[in-house]
């Protein structure tokens, strides 16, 4: 062992040690309705508050994730971009604890500064990870064993990027009209709907060189509270989808390629968008395995791309690596949603994204 390996070994113990001591103690879940009242008024006494608790949780819920790298089964990891991830979260951990308990709002601007470092160094987390799995080249005795921990994972990951992202954003001395941190207290669906099938048809012209059109229907007057980002996220990556199993089977055919039709409704305990497409449907045989990691449905997955993970289109190609779906039901989870799939083989596909109205669902916290 060379002399930098001993002078740094019982650093690694000792924060080892240090992790497994904050993996064990319990989470605390706050709920939509929670964050939008207590920051609807960021004084600098909420702001404190804040900060002291996310000091106290922050550190909890990435030392579960850090333990989680450490132990995952088949070797996955000791494959270099899972050692890369789980680099990063120690990192953070040791930012976090590191961090001097926060008395005032010297304190407070600090450690805001710090958990925006901490946030921007877990960008790009997904694709990371999701390069591991690739390179994992065995059968998996169990195949729900790494779908069930990347379920965790990326639930966990939302959690604790929506918990600094809400924090960080109530700083903002001129903060967009109706919004509340990352929360908009007054979001239409609608205008959600429209800015993200138009980003999907951008991308699908780029793709194709044309895209079918999008339809939606709904009460253009209703609103409710939701994150904005998240909502166009989950409506991008189903207006995407059903774009391209429609384009895909249209087009070498005469015919005209039939719209993408999206519509929403505001009940009493949801409010649900459908978005229905006649792409020619999903087999039974694969219907199962939509929510599993890397199965697409896609004809050519030659070029893997980077999973979305804000909600905006960029130049990510039309055909992903199948996190799009797994991972957009998550961020509906998240708030207490849901996302389903209803196929007709031969026809075409109908996704529901069920989003809980109420808002008083208390994040999902993943062990």
């Amino acid at each position: 062992m060379s002399i930098k390996a001993k002078q740094t070994l019982p650093w690694c113990k000792s924060l080892m040690k240090e992790v497994k001591k904050w993996s064990a103690l319990k989470q605390t879940g706050v709920s939509l309705r929670y964050m939008m009242e207590f920051g609807s008024n960021p004084t600098p006494n909420n702001l404190l508050i804040s900060a002291q608790f996310l000091h106290k949780e922050l550190p909890i819920r990435i030392a579960k994730r850090a333990i989680e790298l450490h132990i995952l089964p088949h070797g996955l990891s000791q494959t270099a971009p899972v050692l890369k991830v789980r680099d990063w979260y120690l990192d953070s951990f040791r930012d976090l604890r590191s961090f001097p308990e926060i008395k005032d709002m010297d304190d407070e601007k600090e450690f805001t500064e710090m958990i925006k470092a901490v946030k921007v160094r877990h960008n790009n987390v997904v694709p990371t990870m999701a390069l591991g799995v690739q390179q994992l080249k065995i059968v998996y005795e169990d195949p729900n064993e790494i779908d069930e921990f990347l379920d965790r994972f990326y639930m966990s990951r939302i959690g604790i990027r929506m918990l600094i992202g809400q924090h960080v954003e109530l700083h903002n001395p001129n903060p967009p009209q109706n919004c509340v941190g990352y929360i908009h207290t007054k979001l239409s669906p609608m205008v959600v709907a429209r800015n993200a099938s138009e980003d999907a048809r951008a991308m699908c012209y780029r793709e194709y060189g044309s895209a079918p059109d999008v339809n939606i229907y709904g009460d253009p007057e209703f609103t409710f509270p939701y994150v904005s980002a998240h909502l166009h996220l989950m409506v991008f990556e189903l207006v995407k989808n059903s774009l391209r199993a429609v384009q895909e089977l249209f087009m070498d055919s005469d015919k005209v390629a039939p719209p993408i039709r999206i519509v929403i409704a505001d009940g009493i305990e949801d409010v649900t968008i459908k978005v229905s497409d006649e792409g020619g449907g999903i087999a039974r045989s694969g219907l199962s395995k939509i929510f599993t990691y890397h199965y697409s449905t896609a004809r050519n997955l030659s070029n893997e791309p980077e999973p979305a993970d804000l909600g905006i289109a960029g130049n990510a190609p039309m055909a992903g690596n199948g996190y799009g779906l797994p991972i957009c039901r998550l961020y509906a989870r998240y708030f207490g949603g849901d996302l389903q799939v209803i196929s007709m083989e031969g026809y075409g596909t109908d996704a529901y994204l069920h989003l809980c109205r109420l808002g008083d669902s208390q994040e999902p916290l993943p062990e």
